[in-house]
């Protein structure tokens, strides 16, 4: 699970992560998103729809960490959402989550 921290932190570096709930349904509509993460403690809410907006946009959608280490990992505030806007880191991540 470090890995994935690190390599999250290294999407924020890169410019290859969306961050929050506006910003990741805006990389999600433009088709930019390949994987979205939601955070284990966010609200039911939030999980509701960005699992239903995965389903329509046929994005993988993994419930992974707390809001606070997410933002952690990314050098920010509590991250409720997270969607990777890279094909390689994409793959990765799904592939370290699995």
């Amino acid at each position: 699970m470090h890995n994935v921290y690190s390599l999250l932190g290294l999407c924020q570096r890169a410019g290859k992560l969306a961050s929050g709930e506006v910003a990741c349904e805006h990389a999600v509509r433009q088709k930019n998103a390949y994987v979205i993460l939601v955070a284990e403690d966010a609200s039911d809410n939030c999980k509701k729809k960005f699992y239903n907006t995965g389903v329509f946009y046929q994005i993988p959608v993994i419930e992974f960490g707390s809001k606070e280490a997410l933002g952690r990992a990314i050098g920010k505030d509590f991250r409720a959402v997270l969607a990777v806007t890279d094909e390689g880191f994409g793959k990765k991540i799904c592939e370290l989550l699995k």
